[in-house]
This record gives structure tokens, C-alpha cells and sequence, in this order.
């Protein structure tokens, strides 16, 4: 695929409107970017100290059922500590449920068969919300397990952080905010973070690299709509895998893995 094929002038439009808080944006932005991931994590959790080993974008882990779940972020600190950051839009994307099922799932992948418990490090899930979800008007939230009877912290390592996108003060979490929330990258507070979005918005290579993650999106939009139809004509079982296949736009061949999935 040429480049002159990838970059057209609606691509370049698009490019110009992301924000941070555009998850398809943030994902990028921060993949395989450890030194812009160390400086959200000194920032949110008010910790220089975190040293970023490994950083990876729209990450899937499959849980025990095999149920697989995408997360916008997962990142591991030098003492193996891991971090899911997501930004979510809408309040439902990060609810309270979702919150507990992505820190067990980070849980679930950090232990090996024979590991002592105790050896499990501290993880860390963290929501950038567009809205205040938690609705008490604070910047950030911090979740931690405690014991009713006395109050007192359970120590059990697990952290839950929700942070407000709606405030957007002069404090260092505050003007991180308004980075988020940055279309042209030379508004931004944080060198860091202007000097990637620079990258990806006006360097040739890096419009080149959103220009291509925009064209694959299209491609899974389609592809999505078509195995939505199969599954539609499928339901009806009138039709056989090859007529499905002509109306659809998929091969026989994915008509009828979509089957075996749908009846399994």
C-alpha cells in the first residue's frame, strides 16, 4: 500500500482532531513509549521513583475461561509491578465492576504455578474518564480494600485509581489534564508529550504510522459489519456458507468458523 494511498486529506483532518482522551490516539501515542508512560505514572501517583520497563498498546489477556479482554495500556515497572491505564469516554466503559475485573486479570497473569502468594507485587488500574464517574467532584480517586470493623487499610497491594478528566486546574495532574485534551501538540504543558504528539502529527513518518492505524481501523469497521451480517443470515439458516459468503464479503472459510463459534 502506497503512501500516497494512506494519506489523504479526510485522514489528515482526522489526525489533526485527536486528542489524548481518543483512545485509538492515547494508544499510539504511548506504545512502546516508556519515558511518556514514567512521566503519567509520576504524575498520577505522585511517585518519581517508577522506572517503566515495558510498555504495550491495546494489550489482550485471556482469563481462565478464555474470555479475552483488550486493555488500552499494560505496562510493567524494573520491580515487575504492572499498570493498566485506560481513557474512557463514556461512564459505562469505566464502571466499578470493570475497575475489580481488570485488576483481577492483571493478578491472574502476574503468578506462575508453585509461586507463593506473598511474592504477588502491587498492581495498579487506572481510569482516565472524560466525566466525573464518581460524581464527588475530586480530581482523582484512590480505591484501596479496607477493613470495616476498624477501618484500617487491608494491605492487600491491589490499587484502583480513577482519575477526573473534567478538572483541569494548574496543578501537575491538573495541566496533564489540559494536555489531554490538547488537538495541536504545541499547547501542551509537558515537553515530553509535545515532543511525541509533534511526532505523530507533523513528522512524515509518524503521520505516515496514524495514517496506516486509521486505514487498518476502517478495514476491522468493515470486517466487523460483514461477520455481523454473516451471523445475521446465519440465525435465519436459510442460506448455505457460499451464499452467505457472497453476501457478506467473507470466505466460505470464515462463515463457517463464525457458525462453529456461534453454535459452540
Amino acid at each position: 500500500m502506497s503512501e500516497q494511498y494512506l494519506i489523504t486529506e479526510d485522514k489528515l483532518r482526522t489526525l489533526r482532531e485527536f486528542r489524548l482522551m481518543d483512545d485509538t490516539f492515547m494508544a499510539k501515542f504511548f506504545e512502546k513509549q516508556p519515558e511518556c508512560t514514567e512521566l503519567l505514572l509520576h504524575i498520577i501517583l505522585e511517585n518519581e521513583s517508577i522506572h517503566v520497563s515495558e510498555v504495550i498498546a491495546q494489550c489482550s489477556i485471556q482469563n481462565l475461561q478464555g474470555r479475552s479482554i483488550r486493555l488500552d495500556i499494560y505496562a510493567k515497572d524494573d520491580t515487575g509491578k504492572p499498570y493498566n491505564i485506560e481513557v474512557q469516554r463514556a461512564p459505562k466503559g469505566a464502571s466499578r465492576k470493570r475497575a475489580r475485573y481488570n485488576s483481577s486479570i492483571l493478578d491472574a497473569n502476574m503468578t506462575e504455578s508453585g509461586d507463593a502468594y506473598d511474592s504477588l507485587p502491587d498492581s495498579y488500574v487506572i481510569f482516565i474518564t472524560e466525566t466525573d464517574v464518581l460524581g464527588q467532584n475530586r480530581p482523582i480517586y484512590h480505591i484501596e480494600r479496607t477493613i470495616l470493623e476498624n477501618n484500617m487499610p487491608f494491605d492487600d497491594g491491589s490499587h484502583i485509581i480513577y482519575v477526573n478528566a473534567e478538572r483541569k486546574d494548574d496543578t501537575p495532574l491538573g495541566l496533564l489534564m489540559q494536555d489531554f485534551y490538547c488537538k495541536n501538540p504545541h499547547d501542551m504543558h509537558y515537553s515530553l508529550l509535545k515532543q511525541r504528539a509533534t511526532y505523530l502529527k507533523e513528522n512524515p513518518e509518524g503521520v505516515t504510522t496514524m495514517c496506516e492505524l486509521m486505514e487498518d481501523m476502517m478495514e476491522n469497521v468493515i470486517k466487523d459489519d460483514r461477520r455481523k451480517n454473516a451471523c445475521k443470515m446465519l440465525e435465519g439458516g436459510k442460506l448455505s456458507y457460499e451464499e452467505i459468503a457472497e453476501y457478506s464479503g467473507l470466505t466460505v472459510q470464515e462463515v463457517k468458523a463464525l457458525d462453529e463459534d456461534r453454535t459452540a
